[in-house]
């Protein structure tokens, strides 16, 4: 059905596209054939569980965050197949973001260009919804911003008010201090300003606790933030966010775009940031960028993923990617004699 409906929903503008997919979801959502979506792609296996920060997956593959920004479909999400989903990024502030339009589809090379800008309803409203609307029985993560408006000194504070508004809704919390769309926030990746923010929500009971780093940071930086990490007791790293850098391949028309290159382009530096990260730390790593296959899971897993995420794989792929990424590491495991998920973590470092 996706390769039927695939070339209409590319005659869309991206975004449009998404809000059209995101309407589907949100009706399916509301009524009996969530069932049925749950059953057609549900893969249930003991073999894929995963055990990470205090949380259960029933398998390693999750959504990114972005898709469902104002978590308004995770039931519909779970219903396909995921073991797990990180909602926004939030704000306290509810924002627009950046003028449209801001996201970019390469087909050519299976990728996507986005600046969207942290556009969200809002720390209050989002936090409100996820109190009060049933969330599925798989890990929830809340991805956790900073507002447009708020200066690098006022950002723990403004960190901090969204974590207050959304505790206790989540099973994880992430903090994303790498987006490469809202004007000087990877500025606060520095030692000194990350510790900071990470300090205050620590401070404010936020746990599990885990941020999400850029593929743009030097090993050196990387290697202070994963150390930082381990200093301050967090509960876990998510490698990577989207890229400003432009492979010399991308083929897209797209390709000069402003803004974060996600999807298969930068699968491989994402795997290897995975590795590298794993190699300095025993914290759980959720490895995410250009996943779209079982074989592109199984290799972040391997290079020490526990758990990966996925988000432009499913524009090209659909909606049965989850499932068909569950049934296919099944399969993998077996080829390599692996009793379970769990068993190759790290196989390769």
């Amino acid at each position: 059905m996706y390769d039927a409906l695939k070339p209409l929903l590319f005659r869309l503008p991206a975004e449009t596209a998404h809000e059209g997919v995101k309407e589907l979801l949100r009706t399916v959502q509301a009524t009996p054939a969530l069932g049925v979506l749950d059953r057609v792609y549900g893969v249930e296996n003991e073999r894929l569980g995963v055990e990470a920060f205090g949380q259960s997956f029933p398998n390693p593959v999750g959504v990114a965050a972005g898709f469902d920004k104002n978590a308004e479909v995770p039931r519909a999400l779970a219903a396909l197949g995921f073991g797990h989903l990180e909602v926004g990024g939030v704000t306290a502030e509810a924002q627009e973001g950046n003028p449209r339009p801001r996201m970019f589809r390469l087909p050519e090379d299976e990728a996507v260009v986005n600046r969207m800008g942290f556009n969200n309803d809002g720390a209050d409203v989002v936090g409100r919804r996820l109190h009060e609307k049933p969330l599925p029985d798989v890990p929830v993560g809340v991805n956790i911003g900073k507002s447009k408006s708020a200066s690098p000194e006022d950002a723990p504070e403004d960190y901090a008010y969204t974590y207050e508004r959304v505790a206790g809704a989540g099973d994880f919390y992430v903090v994303n201090v790498s987006s490469p769309n809202t004007p000087g926030l990877r500025d606060l990746q520095n030692r000194e300003g990350l510790e900071r923010i990470l300090a205050r929500l620590l401070d404010a009971g936020a746990a599990p606790l885990l941020v999400k780093l850029s593929p743009d940071l030097s090993e050196g930086a990387t290697a202070d933030a994963v150390d930082l990490a381990e200093d301050l007791g967090l509960d876990g790293i998510v490698a990577v966010n989207t890229t400003t850098d432009r492979p010399d391949s991308l083929r897209g028309e797209h390709r000069d775009e402003t803004g974060g290159l996600s999807g298969q382009p930068l699968r491989d530096r994402a795997t290897e940031r995975v590795r590298f990260v794993a190699s300095r730390t025993d914290l759980p790593v959720v490895g995410v960028g250009g996943v779209a296959s079982a074989a592109d899971a199984y290799t972040k897993i391997r290079a020490g993923a526990s758990v990966v995420q996925l988000y432009t794989g499913l524009v090209y792929e659909g909606p049965s990617l989850a499932h068909d990424i569950n049934e296919g590491l099944l399969t993998l495991l077996d080829r390599d004699g692996f009793d379970s998920v769990e068993d190759a973590v790290g196989a390769d470092l």
